[in-house]
């Protein structure tokens, strides 16, 4: 059923409103008069579903972007254009656009499929065709993934870490919306109300998708949900619940599936220039991508290297550098640094000469259309899910370190040039390790704040050459309220609403 909707993928690019909110439904949307009828129409609107993920106030910019630059990770250089400078700073507010733009865009997104939700049994009610059917069952699947999604993101971005069932259900959550036509309160569940919700939604997409799962054409690489896009966000979810056992089931079907395979910084089977690690960021392909947000040079999002490169075919005057703490903690051997960064000197009066970012320095079939810094987003790769299993695995207590030391010694062996040695865990060694193998490996792709919160880690910034005063000396201690993103304020204001903040917006 998957293949149906490529048809159509590629010929429609509805995006979304950067206004929207929880009660705008995006100018671009079916109107309610001319609601849901058919299952083509059904069709449409998961092709919809499925572009306002290419809003750069998602995966493509903002919710990729600033919850790395807001922590350790980069540094502000000197004459740069102050663009997510308040972010940088720390300065967190109610009022930001970016932040006001993540969660708007995730609530659209939420609307998007409440709506075909509102209108999918009455037209499974008027359909008679058992193939018919069975399609509205697939789009059922994506549907509910999709929403699982996104209020995944709502949860990592504006609540606080789930500390426990108990503790969980006296925390705040997010606003849980089930209906677009339907008049719902516009207050926010409990923490653990709204991870239930999501967990819910995920096996409502296991069950409509399960047919894909014997699909062997739905492999790595894909544009489109799948099971192991749904095992994938399973993983993650329960590591963020603190439920490990879980964790490392979910992980392990991802990784037991053969479906995916971690691309090898030693081997060259796509390009004999790159390769295969380095050829998933220069052509967005690979054997490790669970999903993508896929675009064409036609039709895509944000750009994602911007801030790290502003190159202008004459200079390099980068926003933003990484860490010097980052590039020190790469081994020798460790291809994937190679593969991140390169050292450039740039054009500012200053003349700093430090390695790069070049991860995101784009997709080089855009490049060659002159579309520069534009990388197709990976939501889910197979890398995560190793790093996933092996810290739930330390977390389980030392009977366990030998399993957690396989799984980062599989990730390292396809990563470095050579790697013959076993990775030694130990009850001193563990959180050091997994800290920084997830740096290493998720760096710049939206996952920091989020680990530091759910750790209970602070983070220090020491002064860079040529880097901003006084951000570059930032230290933030753990569990600041800034973790925890404000809810909108305009969001707070708006009429009937019965939101409660977060600490951060006061």
């Amino acid at each position: 059923m998957i293949r149906i909707i490529k048809l159509y993928i590629t010929l429609t690019a509805v995006m979304l409103s950067v206004t929207a909110c929880l009660d705008k439904y995006p100018e671009d949307a079916i109107l309610e008069k001319d609601a849901i009828k058919t299952v083509s129409d059904v069709k449409q609107a998961v092709v919809g579903i499925y572009a306002g993920f290419k809003t750069k106030n998602l995966y493509s910019g903002y919710l990729t972007l600033l919850p790395d630059i807001q922590t350790d990770l980069v540094y502000a250089v000197k004459g740069y254009t102050n663009t997510y400078g308040n972010i940088w700073r720390n300065e967190i507010l109610a009022t930001n656009k970016e932040i006001e733009n993540v969660y708007g865009s995730l609530y659209a997104i939420i609307g998007r499929c409440n709506f075909v939700f509102d209108y999918i049994d009455q037209v499974a009610e008027n359909t008679t065709d058992d193939d018919q059917l069975e399609k509205l069952d697939n789009y059922r699947g994506h549907v509910y993934f999709a929403r699982a999604l996104a209020y995944s993101e709502l949860l990592k971005c504006f609540c606080k870490s789930y500390e426990g069932d108990e503790l969980a259900a006296n925390e705040l959550g997010v606003v849980l919306r089930t209906s677009y036509i339907n008049p719902e309160p516009l207050k926010r569940a409990s923490l653990k109300d709204s991870y239930q919700f999501v967990l819910d939604d995920l096996q409502k997409a296991t069950d409509y998708l399960t047919l894909d799962d014997d699909d062997a054409s739905i492999l790595y690489n894909s544009a489109y949900f799948t099971i192991g896009t749904v095992n994938s966000l399973y993983a993650r979810l329960y590591l963020y619940m603190r439920k490990w056992d879980k964790a490392i089931e979910y992980s392990s079907k991802v990784i037991d599936s053969k479906k995916y395979f971690l691309s090898n910084a030693t081997q060259k089977n796509y390009s004999t220039t790159y390769n295969d690690f380095q050829y998933m960021w220069q052509y967005d392909d690979a054997t490790e991508i669970i999903w993508k947000v896929q675009f064409e040079t036609t039709s895509y999002g944000g750009a994602l290297g911007t801030v790290f490169l502003n190159y202008d075919y004459t200079y390099y005057k980068p926003d933003y550098v990484p860490a010097k703490w980052v590039l020190d903690a790469y081994a020798a051997a460790d291809l994937r640094y190679d593969a991140y960064f390169a050292s450039a000197t740039t054009g500012f009066s200053h003349g700093l000469t430090w390695p790069l970012l070049i991860k995101y320095a784009g997709n080089k079939d855009f490049i060659a259309k002159q579309i520069l810094f534009v990388s197709m987003p990976k939501p889910f790769r197979l890398a995560e899910q190793y790093l996933i299993r092996a810290e739930a695995y330390c977390q389980k207590g030392s009977a366990f370190y030998g399993k957690a030391g396989s799984d980062i010694s599989t990730l390292r062996m396809a990563r470095y040039s050579s790697f013959g040695g076993s990775t030694p865990i130990t009850s001193e060694n563990w959180f050091k390790i997994i800290n920084e193998e997830r740096v290493k490996e998720l760096y710049m792709e939206g996952f920091r704040m989020n680990d530091l919160k759910r750790w209970h880690e602070g983070f220090e910034r020491k002064a860079q050459i040529s880097t901003v005063s006084p951000g570059n000396e930032l230290k933030v201690a753990k569990d600041d309220p800034s973790f925890v993103w404000p809810i909108p304020q305009h969001e707070l204001e708006s009429p009937g609403a019965e939101l409660e903040p977060n600490e951060s917006n006061k």
